[in-house]
């Protein structure tokens, strides 16, 4: 293995040529984003998202690198690319998606499809400004808006940028790169494992995937981080009288749907906001102290976050949001019951449904949460089907229960005190020009567990777009700063000797 000091001269060699070759060539690398970004890429639009698939792999073998698109019919793309080093024994493995959400033209303040630079922040009046040209420079707060500005196309011309300022410089990547730029990630990777499952053996060659996605902290700091949460996704439904009933002729005799559902869901969490369900923190993984420490070196933000969202208190005493965020939790995150407002009806309605997402930390099993939810139903004197109630069984049972099982996949994390996560903090680190952040967990959830179910690979996820950047909404877009160090980052990263 390399010696530390020359693990991390290699990688400032490498960051060093990326911020020489970006200074050089801001203008160039701007006109390909921008012609990467007219593409459009929405998910679900089949024909759109398979061109822009191409232009990637046009973009890729142009840097050298051996890149195909896989198809298997009725799903978007994947490309799949190797840039072989000679001798190289590691693999790192580069992941991003390169889809999109959809677009609400009425919302944007500029075309979603035709990318406009701006001065800077649109909503602190920043203005147009035509593309730099030639040798001109390029200011790093100024912000390119377009759909996927940010999420994800960003890490595609960082990636591209970087491979071109390391040949410029003569600086080879420390391992073999494998990248997989996935075509369905916004609306849930439904075709992934099966790619996956159909190209393992040459996938598992990567000793670890670099999930490119995300935002850089809401302080503006780097992170690295090292895992997200799953999701169980389930509905409950709780039924009243076979129809709408007159309240003032049968409040006080038939059972209310609304109150009923009300006061199981109630039951589900006590006052500080702790789930009562029994089991339901059985076989998360701990929280170490390493974790502990982790999270207290991190930025303090909840203060400013409770003033920013207008909240006088916090759940569990005011524990920190990053600690809570290592936890499993439970969400309510819909109700439909009759109307309110001008909609609302003078009766007892027919049923009421709770629509719930649990956030699973690594260790939740996806199903087994929703085994408890369903056992403490059960043992609030609920009967529980899967399938809607016949007259029968609604005779029957004074309390009837339907639940409705939805997505649901694991969490999973690195521990932030392992060799590996040591490597990538301290390689990032360099990108940055400053200590970056080591989290233990994103909020979110999304299903990288394909990566270590099916390949058994280790999984670090590597932001650097800016955490205002408007992602999945109207004029999302990324701060040049934020691509400038999107650029060294790869670039760090493609030089890093990974810890046996």
């Amino acid at each position: 293995m390399l010696s530390y000091a020359r693990i991390v001269s290699s990688q400032q060699s490498a960051v060093d040529a990326a911020r020489a070759y970006r200074n050089a060539n801001g203008p160039a690398i701007l006109a390909e984003f921008v012609e990467l970004l007219a593409l459009p890429n929405v998910s679900r639009n089949l024909d759109d998202v398979a061109r822009v698939a191409d232009h990637i792999v046009e973009m890729l073998t142009a840097r050298g690198v051996e890149a195909r698109v896989v198809h298997r019919a009725g799903t978007a793309p994947v490309i799949v690319g190797h840039y072989g080093v000679a001798d190289a024994t590691t693999t790192i493995g580069f992941y991003a998606h390169y889809d999109g959400q959809p677009v609400d033209q009425n919302d944007w303040q500029v075309e979603p499809f035709k990318p406009t630079l701006i001065s800077g922040a649109l909503d602190k009046g920043g203005t147009e400004q035509p593309l730099p040209l030639g040798d001109e420079g390029v200011d790093p707060e100024w912000r390119l808006y377009a759909r996927s500005a940010s999420d994800d196309k960003a890490p595609i011309i960082a990636i591209c940028a970087a491979l071109d300022a390391m040949r410029d410089a003569g600086v080879s990547p420390s391992a073999n790169l494998l990248f997989l730029f996935e075509g369905e990630e916004e609306i849930g990777s439904p075709h992934l494992p099966h790619y996956l499952d159909e190209m393992r053996n040459e996938l598992a060659a990567a000793d670890i995937w670099m999930i490119c996605d995300g935002p850089v902290h809401q302080s503006r700091r780097p992170q690295i981080v090292f895992g997200v949460r799953g999701i169980s996704e389930m509905e409950i439904t709780v039924y009243g009288p076979g129809r709408p009933l007159h309240s003032g002729h049968y409040g006080n005799w038939a059972p209310n749907p609304n109150m009923e559902l009300a006061q199981l869901l109630a039951s589900m969490k006590d006052v500080a906001g702790n789930v009562t369900i029994e089991g339901f923190y059985d076989g998360t993984q701990p929280i170490t102290e390493t974790d502990e420490a982790a999270v207290a070196a991190l930025p303090d933000t909840d203060d400013s976050l409770r003033t920013e969202l207008g909240i006088g208190e916090t759940e569990d005493g005011g524990t920190a949001l990053a600690l809570r965020l290592l936890l499993p939790s439970l969400n309510i995150r819909g109700l439909d019951g009759g109307g309110v407002g001008d909609e609302a009806a003078n009766v007892i309605p027919t049923r009421s449904t709770a629509s719930i997402d649990i956030r699973l930390a690594p260790g939740n099993d996806p199903e087994v949460m929703i085994d408890r939810i369903e056992n403490h139903i059960r043992a609030q004197g609920w009967h529980v089907v899967a399938d809607e109630p016949d007259t029968a069984t609604r005779r029957k049972y004074a309390r009837i229960a339907r639940v409705a099982r939805k997505a649901a996949y694991p969490g999973v994390r690195l521990p932030t005190d392992s060799p590996l996560a040591k490597a990538l903090v301290a390689a990032a680190s360099v990108a940055a020009g400053e200590p970056v952040l080591a989290v233990p967990t994103f909020g979110g959830s999304v299903p990288l567990h394909y990566f270590t179910t099916v390949l058994g690979a280790a999984i670090a996820i590597t932001p650097f777009a800016n955490h205002d950047n408007n992602q999945h909404a109207a004029n999302e877009n990324i701060r040049i700063a934020n691509l400038w160090y999107g650029i060294d980052l790869m670039a760090a990263l493609m030089t890093m000797d990974l810890p046996d």
